[in-house]
């Protein structure tokens, strides 16, 4: 008999029909009711087997064991389910040491430690609602995209170029650690390596993503990205998924428009289907919430928040003015904040909340940043100060996607990379689409497990990838 996932025998309101139901046990009590799951949803499904089962096979059922079970689905005669499952038949797949076994229902494990068993806390409520919130959300994103004719575009990952000029990348090299070829001035001889040339795991996949947009006109990219920051924070990574779009003949207008649809659509998508799983994870955040003080609780539950961005139009401000929103505001004249506010400083992530939660109420969108503490392919505005770059801020979690209008004239770009120390002879691949038909375009950039974070409510980005890499991490 093919097998029956237990979503669909739960939403289905069919009765007296045979089934084969395989998962692993939850819970077993009375030596009669197994709480079955399989992953195909938070529930589980109630399993009643005779009092006439062998007792050696009773020892098996336990906690974590996987079952693989015939039977029949009967009205249920318990409350908090409509039906169950009437055993005729129970193999033990798999047994479960439940000596050794870390997830026992009456030991909740915290998440710091299900972090060092990464490998077994998909079983776990937590983390099964987390990652098919996360499956959702990647599905979404290729939906929202394919659906408005943009090409899905794979870039490398193995790149010989710094898109962000930050310099924080992994090397890639075959060459030996004792004995590296060198040169007469003592620097490493790449021409000894794989590929000729110093390579590393890529920041971005913008750079190629602009070369593909001057064909396509539309494009976008959804990969992994890699940063060798040396920061233990719960909101760094050093290997996290990218997406970024890429759209010629677009302003930063455009841009603004298709991020603030991109956002409302996805997170509408993951409230459509993945119901369940969010009130799940509200609920948890909830009780997490009694245990701090008054004055440290969230404003608003998880799904309130994720409406809070639906049902509201982004506001859109410069840069210039969120500078004079905040030296005007009472947390700065009270100096609560932690840094200080002037012009030219990057926003922490207290003044991007400050400006969405407080001051304004709704998502905000910040715009024309000054050109110094952005990256060089940015355009640049006629008061020569400031670049066409935008940044979205949402509620709880601050800047989640930050894009700009590209720089798309020749001159002006290649002596913004000389002032920035970008080297223009290895970016001659680039800058081809500059000389060679070049148009205005703009795109954006929205990493992943900042955007699950956001939609699950979970507050280290540790939790919302399956295994994390950090400082001193590369587990499983």
């Amino acid at each position: 008999m093919a097998r029956t996932k237990i979503k669909d025998i739960l939403k289905s309101e069919k009765v007296d029909y045979s089934v084969n139901v395989k998962g692993w046990v939850r819970s077993f009590r009375n030596n009669q009711f197994i709480a079955l799951n399989d992953g195909s949803c938070m529930a589980n499904v109630q399993v009643v087997i005779g009092l006439d089962t062998d007792p050696e096979l009773l020892k098996k059922i336990t906690t974590g064991a996987a079952l693989d079970i015939n039977g029949t689905v009967i009205a249920s005669q318990g409350k908090g389910q409509t039906v169950e499952v009437k055993a005729d038949d129970v193999i033990v797949l798999g047994e479960c040491d439940t000596e050794k076994y870390p997830l026992q229902l009456k030991n909740r494990p915290s998440l710091e430690y299900l972090r060092e068993i990464a490998h077994l806390r998909f079983r776990t409520n937590t983390f099964g609602a987390v990652f098919r919130v996360r499956h959702t959300l990647a599905y979404a994103i290729h939906k929202f995209y394919n659906d408005r004719g943009f090409v899905y575009m794979h870039t490398p990952i193995i790149t010989a170029s710094d898109a962000e000029g930050a310099g924080e990348m992994f090397r890639v090299t075959t060459l030996p650690f004792d004995g590296t070829p060198r040169n007469e001035d003592g620097s490493v001889d790449y021409k000894e390596d794989f590929f000729g040339r110093s390579t590393n795991l890529t920041v971005s996949g913008q750079l190629e993503g602009e070369l593909a947009a001057m064909a396509f006109g539309e494009i976008y990219t959804f990969g992994p990205t890699f940063r060798a920051e040396n920061s233990n924070t719960a909101r760094h990574l050093a290997e996290f998924w990218m997406i970024e779009p890429e759209v010629a003949f677009a302003d930063l207008k455009d841009n603004m428009d298709l991020a603030e649809d991109f956002i409302q659509y996805v997170i509408k998508y993951a409230l459509d289907n993945c119901c369940e799983d969010l009130e799940f994870l509200q609920q948890r955040l909830l009780e997490e919430e009694k245990q701090k003080p008054q004055n440290e609780r969230s404003e608003m539950a998880l799904i309130e928040k994720l409406e809070f961005v639906l049902n509201n139009k982004f506001e859109r401000i410069t840069y210039t003015q969120a500078i004079d929103i905040l030296l005007d505001s009472p947390a700065y004249k009270k100096k609560k904040f932690q840094y200080d506010v002037k012009w030219g400083i990057d926003m922490q992530s207290e003044h991007e909340r400050y400006l969405v939660e407080k001051h304004f109420k709704k998502p905000v969108i910040v715009t024309d940043y000054p050109k110094d503490i952005k990256s060089f392919y940015m355009r640049q505005n006629d008061d020569g100060k400031t670049v066409a770059a935008m940044d979205i801020l949402a509620p709880g979690i601050g800047e989640i996607v930050g894009g700009s209008q590209r720089e798309e004239r020749y001159d002006l770009l290649v002596k913004r990379m000389e002032e920035m120390h970008v080297p223009v002879e290895e970016m001659s691949w680039f800058l081809d689409t500059r000389r060679f038909g070049s148009a205005p375009h703009s795109g954006f950039g929205l990493g992943f497990e900042r955007l699950v974070l956001f939609v699950t409510g979970m507050t280290n980005i540790r939790d919302v990838i399956p295994f994390p890499r950090t400082p001193k991490n590369a587990e499983f």
